[in-house]
């Protein structure tokens, strides 16, 4: 469970990067919600900006378009609950994440399948509390 505006959301996160301090983040309320924390990249980030980031995995790649949460300072992207990029996150080994601006950037899958699998399981059913 992570902490989020509105109480607590069940989160299915990896920590990874040679630091260990960027996080991939999978959230669900409606729809899934992918965060993509870059960790201490010495990148300075402006609001507003985007990015094209490639996924892969196990000989699969899949690009996606995140923009910058100007509050969390990560990239995020809403997904469908059948997205391509949900399917190979659930794979074995390890996927990397790449874009051309911010670098590559390796994380562990052990475990992911199971850990997507409980998050999804909730889309729908928890809604973030209006809050001030």
């Amino acid at each position: 469970m992570e902490e989020d505006e509105g109480g607590s959301v069940l989160t299915a996160s990896v920590c990874g990067g040679p630091k260990g301090d960027a996080h991939l983040m999978l959230t669900c309320f409606d729809t899934p919600v992918l965060s993509y924390d870059l960790g201490a990249t010495g990148q300075q980030l402006e609001p507003g900006i985007s990015g094209s980031f490639a996924f892969k995995a196990e000989g699969k790649a899949v690009a996606k378009a995140l923009q910058l949460e100007a509050m969390y300072n990560y990239f995020v992207a809403n997904l469908a609950k059948a997205d391509p990029l949900l399917d190979l996150l659930r794979g074995k080994g390890d996927v990397s994440v790449s874009s051309a601006k911010y670098g590559e950037i390796s994380f562990p899958l052990k475990g992911s399948s199971a850990a997507i699998g409980k998050v999804l399981a909730q889309c729908g059913k928890a809604q973030p509390a209006d809050g001030d």
